[in-house]
């Protein structure tokens, strides 16, 4: 299989290689450069981070950075499903994007569920209320699919070349940490989130500019996105690309009637996939949507899209009898609404009252997850 994205062998490699793992020390672009040689790419320092600055402009490249995980953050997210009928879609749709909660809207091909969003909010209560209202608004019966368990979030996206099994992790350089039992964030915590959402400075010493723009201490700021990392906060370190500008234009997401009893085995099992990238259980709604279980996968053609959605069924039926109407694949038609899940205002509804009782404001800014599913869910 191979896939044309204009990308040379070094920038192949970098692709592959740094989709999380990067080091967390003051100067980051040497060891890694260093890691690429040790597998046959010759590259120094200089020339990586030359290569990524490139990468990020040219928009193959979505940031690089720490991705945040907005769900250890603070607030809630979930999946909402429901019917826009033909006659009034756009209008229907126009209502659901009109609320600055709804973070993702997409089209996808179902015969009755044809709009699905995710819901953002800083108040986890709040989420009730913003499907009340677009119910209100729509006249159409909402459905939430909130997660219950999570097996897989894990967007990686490789290419044909060097370090195919993008296998570098570096994530062990840098400081040694502890993770905190807190469940909330400090002002300086916070503040670090909102300047590192959108991606670190792509320069020789990122850290440090970070620390510089929140007026914090280097080895602090190195030593927290660290500790982000062992906590679930951070889910990697490195370059996210952007899936498309790799040819991966295909993704379907999958949905099965798992046997209650068998959503403990079988989900491992999916999430162990590499193709697919988010593998949940999510709530059934009697007599409108059967499924419990929920896989995303990704292609770079109609082909491949297909064959890695057979995949999943055949590991299915390892563990249980899937008959025909036991599942579905839900392709995405067009997107409908992209603007992030607002981590500034969740952020700051979780953070500490400082030594003034002051916790932080609500934030008008938006950050984006590169993936189909959309933001933390």
């Amino acid at each position: 299989m191979t896939t044309d994205v204009g990308l040379d062998e070094r920038d192949r490699a970098i692709v592959n290689a740094f989709q999380g793992g990067f080091p967390v020390v003051a100067e980051p672009f040497e060891p890694a450069a260093a890691a690429l040689r040790e597998r046959g790419v010759e590259i120094d320092a200089d020339e990586l981070l030359a290569r990524v600055q490139d990468l990020d402009e040219e928009g193959t490249l979505t940031r690089f950075g720490a991705l945040i995980n907005a769900q250890e953050i603070g607030g809630a997210a979930t999946l909402v499903a429901m019917h826009a009928p033909e006659e009034r879609f756009d209008e229907v749709v126009d209502a659901v994007n009109d609320h600055r909660e709804v973070a993702h809207n997409y089209e996808r091909e179902h015969p009755h569920l044809n709009v699905w969003f995710v819901v953002s909010v800083a108040d986890p209560d709040r989420v009730e209320d913003v499907l009340a209202e677009i119910e209100a608004e729509t006249g159409q019966e909402t459905y939430n699919l909130p997660k219950q368990q999570e097996f897989r979030v894990e967007a990686k996206f490789h290419v044909d070349g060097p370090i195919p099994e993008g296998d570098v992790d570096l994530s062990g350089l840098g400081p040694d940490v502890t993770p905190s039992e807190r469940g909330t964030l400090t002002p300086a915590e916070r503040d670090l989130v909102l300047e590192i959402q959108d991606g670190l400075p792509i320069t020789a010493t990122p850290y440090a500019d970070v620390a510089e723009a929140i007026d914090a201490d280097p080895a602090w700021v190195r030593e927290t996105i660290k500790r982000f990392d062992a906590e679930g906060k951070v889910r990697r370190v490195g370059v996210i690309p952007n899936h498309y500008a790799l040819g991966y234009t295909e993704n379907g997401m999958t949905v099965w009637d798992v046997p209650d009893e068998k959503v403990a085995d079988v989900g491992p099992e999916i999430a162990s996939l590499p193709f697919v990238t988010h593998c949940y259980e999510r709530p059934r709604h009697d007599g409108v949507w059967p499924y419990n279980f929920f896989a995303m996968t990704h292609g770079r053609s109609e082909e491949e899209s297909a064959e890695r959605v057979e995949q999943v069924r055949e590991r299915m039926a390892e563990f249980w009898d899937v008959g025909e109407d036991d599942w579905d694949t839900l392709f995405s038609t067009q997107i409908l609404k992209k603007t992030g899940i607002r981590i500034d205002e969740r952020a700051s509804a979780n953070t500490e009252a400082d030594a003034d009782g002051e916790a932080g404001t609500d934030g008008e800014h938006e950050t984006n997850e590169p993936t189909p599913t959309g933001g933390d869910e």
